[in-house]
């Protein structure tokens, strides 16, 4: 069914299953890493950090979840929706891989996860409750880091995991940061599709803004 022939109940029934269903997922990440805290006493302190870390960011994903706004519209059909769910959930479970013992990686995954999930707190202060998961329209934001780009929310996201690959660090691991990567591309060009057609504001913004990293993309 899409977006376009959903009745309003079950378009709103389908937005609470998902937003607690969602909250509930990182919660459990966040339990499963405080819970590896707890038997890590002898481990460096970067690793120890790095995990930290990794928790806060879990915690907080599953607060902007299930306190994000009603969209005003979002993208129709079945890929939207495979893409927002495989990007969003399925790559953290490199959460219960190995764990490296490496300093230097999880002392650069420790600066990673930090950075990122400072960056998240900022653009979520200026963001509001306009945060989705599936590409949504709710309002066209331009203030703070939406100044100079388009997606930063994606971009925080991608440092932090790429923090969370540093931390279970392996040729798997490194390849589902390429494949997310691919993915995040992906729902950047949905959410702009569908920014595009329900807010007309959302034109002229676009015009004068980079996607990700300016002068790149």
């Amino acid at each position: 069914m899409s977006a376009s022939t959903m009745t309003l109940p079950a378009s709103l029934a389908y937005d609470r299953i998902t937003r607690v269903l969602g909250s509930a997922w990182f919660l459990l990440l966040g339990l499963v890493v405080t819970l590896k805290l707890g038997a890590m006493g002898g481990e460096p302190w970067p690793s120890i950090v790095s995990s930290l870390c990794v928790a806060v960011f879990y915690l907080l994903l599953a607060l902007l979840i299930l306190t994000r706004g009603p969209a005003k519209a979002q993208a129709e059909g079945l890929l939207p929706r495979i893409a927002a769910f495989v990007g969003t959930y399925w790559p953290w479970t490199i959460t219960f891989f190995e764990k490296t013992e490496g300093t230097l990686a999880n002392l650069v995954s420790t600066v990673c996860v930090l950075a990122g999930v400072i960056m998240i707190l900022v653009t979520i202060r200026h963001l509001g409750r306009s945060f989705s998961l599936v590409p949504q329209a709710r309002s066209v934001v331009q203030t703070g880091p939406y100044k100079w780009i388009k997606h930063p929310l994606y971009l925080s996201e991608e440092i932090v995991f790429l923090g969370v690959v540093l931390q279970h660090l392996s040729w798997m691991t490194v390849a589902l940061l390429i494949l997310h990567v691919g993915i995040q591309v992906s729902r950047i060009l949905y959410e702009e599709d569908v920014l595009r057609r329900t807010l007309p504001e959302y034109s002229s913004y676009e015009a004068s803004r980079w996607r990700l990293i300016p002068y790149v993309w």
